[in-house]
């Protein structure tokens, strides 16, 4: 387990690295600039066409998405040899793990003897489970467990182990004191991983969009068409990075590498692992575990060199990126109409050449598996939400039951911030988590054969829908409780105005339920099959858009582009056929509300004012 690399990164191998990631980045950025040009014309569109569906019922919550901060004693396997060393651990809203010696250190604000971004991490609690893991990581060490220096986690097995582990970053080893203990951080660790994974793809700005779709077609044109993990990060601004001042409270500097650095950091990685294995794993000292051990360990220093080359060249880009963002929007919105014409019409053409292979891929390829794939995807996301409605009608029944009760306002005031806390609670949560894990491994099997490898991002973007879902509600609940609720009303007459706001809840909860997992259903299915009827049609089809390019070159703007049409074209037909396999999952679900819309008014987010109001107006009711 003390392995280490034969040698830290020589200047010829991080000179290497860092060419490495300027090929990178000169095939990247110029499919950044083309969907950053794409984003801006999709959003103006939209401004453009008026919204015909239906708004949502619930208030959105203005609580930014978190986890609860999770501090207490652990111990950690680390240094040179590795040693079980007490430490005293935090887990930060954000979903930044930080490690202390003692805890006053961490009560002093000093600096913490490491941290790390959870990104992309995975938790593992089953000692055998992870000393697996290690077997497997070296192709030619597995099953050889004789160790050349002493294996602390043989030598002392741990009763609450808390592993930490990432493909391309050093593993983190933790125990805890107890199996409640255990569970704690656990839940705690889980979340911030959910956190740190689904930020980027929650965002609405078109420069996440643009980058999403860059790394899509970035990875398309090197032949990888499905969809996998590769995009599990949080959004930020790249420039924001690296180069900040210091803040006293936070010696760390800025907290982690942001997330388009670490996407495409692990995009690089999964290129060069076949050549590091080849290269590297052969001079790795020591045997079995304590060669995978080292070998996760140069892992990490080779994902550290790339991350720190990627961020100088997307630090570089940035001031570009900025002026053409500025420059796109005064050039596309007085052209948008006759841009969205000619895109109408070569859509047209194009649509008439490739109809026929498209329409025989979808018929033999696609259509048989199409109704277990959309019957699978409903069943996790429902089962998540029937889940949180559960959760939120209890939760609104026992701020009535402690109503009638004529509690202390202490009491009360206890009892409504614990309800408006219920979105961000693990234990309470986990739940409602479970249900949308369920399927995950039937979903698999189906989608295997289309090359999607994304389950774990569809699980986290189940589970984070539920988490919204159930701010929303609760938002809501205690808005509707502060208007309704007033000092001339006795703690019965409060309570049954609570039990009228619960039934207007539920109902709009529904309403929007319904709606959310159409949106998803449709979201997750184009990830699923377009990637794969793009693979199947590159052979014929794109033969053919040389001829409508000149149709597209007229416009004169970046923002449409031949092969953007195409897909387009290709979507469309597609969303079609999955709008017609949802339509009969949903009448079969009974899940109307998704389709027909719902009987009251769409919550007027403008006229809302912060929902935690409702806290003290309810405490009040008892002097």
């Amino acid at each position: 387990m003390g392995g280490r690399p034969s040698s830290p990164l020589d200047k010829k191998q991080q000179q290497y690295l860092r060419g490495q990631v300027d090929v990178l980045l000169k095939n990247f950025l110029p499919q950044y600039r083309l969907q950053l040009a794409a984003s801006v014309l999709q959003q103006i569109s939209r401004e453009l066409v008026p919204q015909e569906l239906a708004g949502c019922q619930l208030l959105h919550s203005k609580k930014l998405p978190r986890v609860r901060e999770h501090r207490g004693p652990l111990t950690q396997l680390w240094g040179h040899p590795p040693q079980w060393q007490p430490i005293f651990c935090v887990l930060r809203g954000d979903g930044h793990l930080e490690w202390f010696s003692h805890r006053e250190e961490y009560e002093n604000g000093d600096r913490p003897l490491g941290s790390m971004a959870l990104t992309g991490y995975t938790v593992l609690t089953s000692q055998r489970e992870y000393l697996h893991l290690l077997d497997t990581l070296c192709l030619d060490s597995s099953g050889d467990h004789t160790q050349e220096e002493p294996d602390p986690l043989l030598e002392m097995p741990v009763n609450f182990p808390l592993f930490l582990q990432h493909p391309f970053r050093r593993h983190l080893c933790f125990s805890a004191a107890t199996g409640e203990a255990q569970r704690a951080w656990r839940l705690a660790l889980q979340g911030g991983i959910r956190l740190r994974g689904t930020v980027l793809q929650r965002s609405q700005a078109p420069a996440a969009h643009a980058f999403l779709e860059a790394v899509r077609l970035y990875r398309q044109h090197q032949g990888h068409f499905g969809h996998d993990d590769t995009t599990l990060g949080s959004d930020a601004e790249v420039s924001a990075a690296q180069g900040r001042t210091r803040d006293p409270r936070n010696p760390l500097g800025p907290r982690s590498p942001r997330s388009p650095l670490l996407v495409l950091t692990a995009v690089l990685m999964r290129d060069l692992l076949p050549a590091l294995r080849a290269q590297n794993q052969p001079g790795l000292r020591g045997t079995g575990r304590a060669r995978a051990w080292a070998w996760a360990e140069l892992l990490d220093a080779v994902h550290a060199a790339v991350l720190a080359a990627a961020s100088a060249g997307l630090r570089a880009f940035q001031p570009e990126k900025d002026e053409l963002l500025v420059a796109l929007e005064r050039t596309i919105r007085p052209d948008v109409d006759q841009m969205l014409r000619l895109q109408g019409r070569v859509a047209g053409k194009l649509r008439a050449e490739v109809q026929g292979p498209l329409e025989s891929c979808l018929r033999k390829k696609v259509d048989a598996q199409l109704p277990r794939v959309t019957q699978t995807l409903l069943n996790i996301v429902e089962a998540a939400l029937v889940a949180v409605q559960t959760l939120l009608a209890q939760g609104m029944d026992r701020l009535s039951r402690h109503l009638r009760g004529s509690p202390s306002s202490a009491r009360l005031r206890k009892e409504v911030y614990s309800f408006g806390e219920m979105p961000w609670d693990p234990e309470l949560m986990q739940t409602c988590y479970r249900e949308a894990e369920r399927n995950q491994g039937r979903l698999g099997q189906l989608v295997v054969p289309f090359g999607f490898l994304g389950a774990r991002s569809l699980v986290f973007g189940a589970q984070d829908l539920a988490q919204q879902l159930m701010a929303n509600a609760v938002a809501t609940f205690l808005q509707l409780a502060d208007q309704c609720l007033t000092t001339a009303l006795d703690c019965n007459q409060a309570a049954q105005q609570l039990e009228k706001v619960r039934g207007r809840v539920l109902k709009k909860f529904q309403s929007d339920s319904g709606s959310a997992q159409k949106r998803f259903v449709r979201g997750w299915q184009l990830c699923i099959f377009l990637p794969f009827v793009l693979s199947q049609l590159e052979p014929s089809c794109k033969a053919e858009l040389p001829e409508f390019e000149g149709d597209v070159l007229a416009v004169g703007s970046p923002a449409l582009t031949i092969e953007s049409v195409y897909e387009d074209v290709i979507r469309g037909v597609l969303l079609q056929r999955i709008d017609g396999e949802l339509k009969k999952a949903l009448r079969a679900n009974d899940v109307s509300c998704a389709l027909d819309g719902c009987s009251e008014a769409p919550w007027d987010q403008a006229g809302a004012d912060d929902a935690q109001r409702g806290l003290p107006q309810a405490a009040r009711l008892l002097h």
